[in-house]
């Protein structure tokens, strides 16, 4: 979709004006609050004096094309606070918003005048009625605070051209289709339970296997650069958290254990602090470094009840985690040996090369935002800059993206829908071995403190694992499906025959079933294929005759037919292959 992006910006926020309009024409009584642009559309919220559903709106579409078609201006004002009180006296929203402006300014479009600083466009004409959509409707706390009150909020999406508007509702309805709740509840992967209670998922066996396979894949991968795993407790004393500044940083989401004998105790929102503790243990020499720790273990954060979605946002965090503690000088290989291991990880899963990638830095003109010495972060800045350059990453500056103790490289990569995402994550640490004391004996007998980088390869398996039902629609690879084989014998008389065969699979470690119902071959077929399963192998007279399998694939149909032991070399090797 090719836009200008200013235009388009101000045909959204144009259309989130005509909304209100139309909604006022509606419900003449209804409060207005806010309506910006927004990625792919825009909204507005209101206070509505009666019921409103979505099968309205149909007609407040019909009202918008209406106003678009009388070519209205969209007419900049700027006015005095007490004027603008006057003329927004039946709108409390408005008039709240007013406390903190000084010089307001007001749009004119037709007969609606609404607070706002714009832009806007000039007409409506500029406006193609056939290129946007209303969507939806959802509850909105005012100003985002769950303790004000519940607003209605129409969604809708816009562009210049009918074709993108068409194309991004497509994308849309795959989108419903690949939904990661949807499809995790049909292929039972995980589940949510009240009693548990909202964003704590319980993953079931199948859900498990996936999580596992990737915990095995980087943790294998890692080891061969030199990573050892660790282990470190769910909850500390929360001085470990201050000294870190992760206290302060996450001071609304830390969640407080209080023990029977009154100590008091937070399950930890991050690993790096515990970490640190495993180095400081014991004296440390140059000899030592570089160290490497990786852990994948729970981390915990109190999320807003609103915010809680799926697998995307939940309480209780397993994080796939890792640390190297290492000298200045030897930075730079640490860097690239992680950004080559995101390169193979990555490759494996069909994404590297649908990615770009973001050389976050500090926010110059907010220095307060950030710990350590300056000095450490122009060092630390100048590294990250020269390994974007040397590996030729063709990396993008971003002010003010850094971590709160550090810069960082961020991998933003492209799903099957389009969607940009973020995951991996290397990252520099001056700071926090300072904070902590840690030190190292250099070839001069004198401490010095190590660099700590910090990396995230697939960040929290439970939101990874959403982004990889949705990217595969649950059609994982075969090292990653829960089921990689299923036998299907035709008839009674082929059990037996299906029964060793799948005994031989399963000795060999292969995650396989059998479906041994009295049911025709095509609906055992039919209900394999809704569930996904990478290779079908169908038993019936030929097979037991040739003492042969014919394989059905999931994405290349018939295969033919093998002898178990070429189909054990096959399967075994695409599952080697991470393919």
């Amino acid at each position: 979709m090719e836009n200008n992006k200013e235009q388009l910006e101000k045909i959204r926020h144009s259309l989130a004006h005509l909304l209100a309009s139309a909604v006022l024409k509606i419900d003449p009584e209804a409060k207005l609050a806010i309506g910006p642009a927004v990625e792919n559309g825009f909204y507005y919220d209101f206070d509505l004096s009666k019921k409103f559903e979505e099968k309205n709106l149909r007609k407040l579409e019909k009202e918008m094309r209406k106003l678009i078609s009388q070519k209205l201006d969209f007419i900049k004002e700027e006015i005095s606070k007490p004027e603008a009180k006057k003329l927004f006296t039946d709108q409390p929203y408005k008039l709240e918003l007013l406390g903190d402006l000084e010089n307001p300014i007001i749009y004119r479009t037709g007969d609606f005048t609404d607070l706002c600083e714009g832009p806007h466009i000039k007409n409506t004409s500029e406006i193609n009625p056939d290129a946007f959509k209303l969507t939806k409707i959802a509850g909105a706390y005012w100003k985002g605070d769950e303790k004000n009150k519940m607003l209605t909020r129409i969604y809708g999406v816009a562009f210049e051209k009918k074709n993108d508007l068409d194309e991004y509702l497509k994308m849309l309805e795959e989108t419903k289709k690949r939904d990661h709740r949807k499809i995790g509840k049909e292929m039972d992967l995980f589940v949510f339970s009240d009693l548990v209670g909202p964003g704590l998922p319980l993953f079931t066996p199948k859900g498990v296997v996936i999580k596992d396979e990737l915990q095995k894949h980087i943790e294998k991968v890692c080891r061969g650069y030199g990573f050892q795993k660790v282990s470190t407790p769910h909850l500390a004393k929360i001085e470990l958290f201050e000294i870190s500044g992760h206290a302060q940083k996450f001071a609304g989401e830390l969640f407080h254990v209080k023990s029977h004998y009154k100590q008091q105790y937070v399950l930890k929102p991050v690993q790096c602090p515990h970490q640190t503790q495993i180095y400081a243990s014991r004296p440390r020499s140059y000899r030592d470094l570089p160290i490497r720790y990786m852990e994948s273990e729970k981390q915990y954060r109190d999320e807003k009840p609103g915010q809680i979605s799926g697998l995307q946002r939940v309480l209780a965090i397993t994080v796939e985690d890792g640390h190297s503690f290492c000298r200045v000088g030897q930075v730079k290989e640490e860097v690239k040996n992680m950004i080559k291991i995101i390169r193979d990880f990555y490759t494996g899963l069909g994404l590297w090369g649908k990615h770009w990638v973001s050389l976050s830095v500090r926010d110059y003109k907010r220095p307060e935002n950030y710990i350590g010495d300056p000095k450490d972060w122009d060092i630390c800045e100048k590294m990250l800059t020269d390994i974007c350059e040397e590996m030729n990453l063709g990396a993008k500056k971003r002010e003010g993206e850094a971590a709160l103790y550090g810069p960082k490289i961020d991998f933003m990569f492209e799903d099957n829908l389009g969607r940009e995402i973020q995951i991996p994550t290397v990252q520099l640490d001056f700071a926090t071995p300072k904070k902590f004391g840690l030190t190292y004996t250099n070839e001069k007998g004198e401490s010095e403190p190590p660099v700590m980088v910090h990396r995230a390869i697939l960040g929290s398996y439970e939101r990874f694992m959403m982004l990889l039902i949705e990217h595969f629609a649950g059609a994982f690879p075969l090292w990653l499906a829960p089921v990689q084989v299923k036998v299907l014998p035709i008839s009674d008389k082929h059990k037996k025959y299906a029964q060793e065969i799948y005994k031989k699979l399963f000795e060999r470690d292969f995650r396989v079933e059998i479906d041994l119902d009295d049911e025709s071959l095509g609906k055992k077929i039919r209900r394999a294929k809704l569930e996904k399963i990478p290779h079908l192998l169908i038993l019936g007279d030929k097979e037991m005759e040739s003492q042969n399998i014919t394989v059905e694939n999931r994405d290349a149909g018939n295969l033919g037919q093998f002898s178990l032991d070429d189909l054990i070399e096959k399967i075994g090797q695409e599952i080697k292959n991470k393919k």
